[in-house]
């Protein structure tokens, strides 16, 4: 059964005229207010209302000129690509490499086999060692081949000087000789003309016959005398012929001796060919030196591990990738803000930065604005040279640094998704 109202009890003072046709008592027309009084207070209100609205969005609007925000952002951050150096097979994997895990930086990571670059090592320090005592070798002959080179030039000088100078004794001795010949042709002619003379009064018998062999004699002895000087002539201008053959060999010798410079840099030449030689054998020990010490992978900076490929015994080619590395210490925030939203930014200004991830704010500094609009980045930026423009709001780039200290347990991540605030007045 449906349950009934129970009706308010009625005074007894109240007389019946007095109720209304529900049974309640009639109200009393002296305290209701007056049509233009309620009026007017319906206004009041809400002119209240309004103003208060008025104020509300007035304040609202003035507080959202200071600031500028964008959801189309995300934490970014460095992806270390870890590849080999070299060429060859897994031996050895840290075990702490696995995703997701933190590791520190100047840990090993990775080990290759080492034994060939151990061998190519030793043979190059092979290399190196023969090359550098022939190197030694081509060194102690350059003073040895200043020394020899010059030594016979000089020593060709001397002997042509010699052979000049005994060609200038011969041909004084020469002079001399012939100087002689013309003295014992005068003392021959006159000795013939006596003996003549002497043979004519010897016929007549007007001198005695031993005066005229004296006079013979005489003849004979000068005819002797200018025919030794004649000999002695030839004798002269025989070594002077040789001697002048001996001052056009030693002058041969003397212009052979004057390449002497020219071994003296060819020497050296050698010597350097010798050294630039040692150098390479040494670069080559320092290459095998940096390829074995390549077959020793470390972390280079610390961070997550992701992305990991590699396993035990799998065969590596140089830079093939590996596993990554994301360091969570430099981590930055990109920010797509409208470019109509940029007209109050500058580096510096303060942000609010929103973790969608954590529900929780950090505080950042703008870093830099972009240099152009992120769609002049893309692979296929457009073309508005066809004709075919289309006016659409630009997005630009903005980086955001996130303050000191704020993350000390690395809870952030490189793509999480933020909502940036910036402070532009």
């Amino acid at each position: 059964m449906a349950q009934q109202t129970e009706r308010p009890r009625i005074s007894s003072r109240v007389k019946v005229h007095d109720l209304d046709q529900t049974g309640y008592p009639k109200a009393d027309e002296s305290m209701s207010p007056k049509p233009g009084r309620r009026y007017l207070s319906r206004w009041i209100l809400l002119i209240a209302i309004a103003a208060t609205a008025t104020a509300a969005l007035t304040a609202w609007w003035l507080q959202a000129r200071r600031f500028e925000s964008t959801d189309d952002a995300q934490i970014e951050g460095h992806l270390n690509s870890i590849s080999a150096r070299i060429s060859g097979t897994v031996t050895a994997i840290n075990l702490r490499v696995e995703n997701n895990r933190y590791v520190e930086a100047g840990t090993l990571l990775v080990e290759l086999d080492p034994n060939d670059y151990q061998v190519a090592l030793e043979h190059a320090k092979a290399d190196l060692v023969t090359r550098e005592a022939a190197a030694r070798s081509v060194a102690v002959n350059v003073p040895i081949t200043n020394a020899n080179a010059f030594s016979q030039l000089y020593a060709a000088e001397a002997a042509r000087d010699e052979a000049a100078a005994t060609v200038d004794a011969e041909e004084a001795n020469l002079v001399a000789a012939q100087h002689r010949v013309q003295q014992d042709e005068a003392l021959y002619a006159r000795a013939e003309r006596d003996r003549a003379r002497y043979e004519v009064l010897v016929e007549k018998r007007e001198i005695s016959r031993s005066e005229y062999d004296a006079r013979e004699t005489e003849a004979i002895a000068a005819a002797q005398a200018l025919a030794s000087d004649r000999a002695i002539v030839a004798s002269a201008q025989q070594r002077i012929t040789q001697a002048r053959s001996r001052v056009t060999q030693k002058e041969a010798e003397v212009e052979a001796g004057r390449t002497a410079p020219q071994q003296v840099i060819e020497a050296r030449a050698r010597l350097q060919s010798s050294t630039g030689e040692a150098d390479q054998a040494r670069a080559d020990v320092r290459t095998a030196e940096l390829n074995l010490r390549y077959t020793k992978i470390y972390a280079p900076v610390s961070g997550v591990i992701g992305r990991k490929t590699v396993e035990v015994g799998q065969h590596i080619q140089p830079g093939q990738s590996m596993l990554a590395i994301v360091p969570l210490d430099d981590i930055w925030v990109t920010a797509n803000f409208k470019e109509t939203q940029l007209k109050l930014m500058r580096p510096g200004q303060a942000v609010r930065i929103h973790v969608d991830a954590f529900d929780l704010n950090y505080d950042g500094t703008i870093d830099n604005l972009p240099g152009a609009a992120g769609t002049l980045f893309s692979l296929l930026p457009p073309e508005n040279a066809s004709g075919n423009f289309v006016k659409v709001i630009q997005r630009l780039p903005v980086r955001i640094r996130f303050n000191p200290d704020q993350d000390p347990q690395h809870m952030l991540r490189p793509g999480m998704s933020v909502e940036p605030t910036v402070v532009v007045r």
